[in-house]
């Protein structure tokens, strides 16, 4: 049996402020700090090692990861960071309040943007600055790979391209794996692992600093997940994540 552990990034600065946030690289607030480093603390009094990591490109993934590896005394392990963890890129929505887009596009229809499967939402017009395009850490990537919004079935395609291409084989070799990445990273990986129905997505809700452990068979296909920590801190962080008041991506 394999094991792969994954932690979603601690608060940011855009989820205090409840405004949808997607690829705009905002930092962790000192909650979100205080998250990650309970992930790390977690994981080590869970007994919990790891031969490698993984983040996105986006600091409060990075950053995450580097606070619960300082917990686990486990900054030296070799890290790569990949485009294709980073959150679900919201378009335009970006950088708009959850509760004025409610109030302007309805609740139903926001619930469809952020949880639906196929649905994207609206996309970046040309020249918008919010577009991947002028940032050097997507230099070297083809025009048709950086998205003016996505559903997440397009982020479940390069989530799940990454997980055959990197993570598999490292973890058919024997390796122990931490992934920090985001909410919606994580629920294309598990959709992608587990093949979930629409109807399950939409109530999937993935909470902040919270390990979330996959047990995997000899084909690295899951056998079981499970969060670690005590069931009321773990069950009061889910109820916090299903909050679309307090919880955007």
């Amino acid at each position: 049996m394999y094991r792969v552990v994954m932690i979603r990034h601690g608060q940011s600065e855009w989820n205090k402020k409840n405004l949808f946030t997607g690829w705009t690289d905002v930092d962790l607030t000192e909650q979100g700090i205080e998250e990650a480093k309970d992930a790390g603390r977690i994981l080590r009094e869970s007994d919990y090692s790891f031969d490698a990591a993984f983040a996105s490109v986006l600091q409060r993934s990075i950053k995450t990861l580097h606070y619960a590896l300082d917990e686990l005394g486990l900054l030296w392990i070799p890290e790569e960071k990949s485009w294709k963890l980073n959150e679900r890129h919201y378009g335009a929505l970006q950088g708009l309040s959850k509760p004025e887009t409610t109030e302007k596009y309805g609740e139903e229809q926001v619930h469809l943007w952020r949880r639906s499967l196929s649905v994207r939402p609206p996309l970046l017009e040309p020249g918008d600055n919010r577009l991947p395009g002028e940032d050097p850490r997507y230099a070297g990537l083809a025009p048709e790979e950086l998205p003016a919004g996505e559903s997440l079935q397009d982020t479940i395609r390069r989530v799940g391209e990454f997980w055959d291409e990197r993570v598999v084989p490292m973890v058919k070799d024997g390796q122990h794996i931490l992934i920090a990445a985001h909410g919606n990273t994580i629920r294309a990986l598990i959709k992608f692992m587990e093949d979930l129905e629409e109807h399950e997505l939409l109530d999937l809700n993935i909470p902040t600093g919270v390990p979330l452990v996959y047990e995997l068979d000899d084909d690295a296909k899951p056998i079981r997940r499970f969060y670690l920590g005590h069931p009321e801190h773990v069950e009061k962080k889910k109820r916090q994540a299903a909050d679309p008041d307090h919880d955007p991506d």
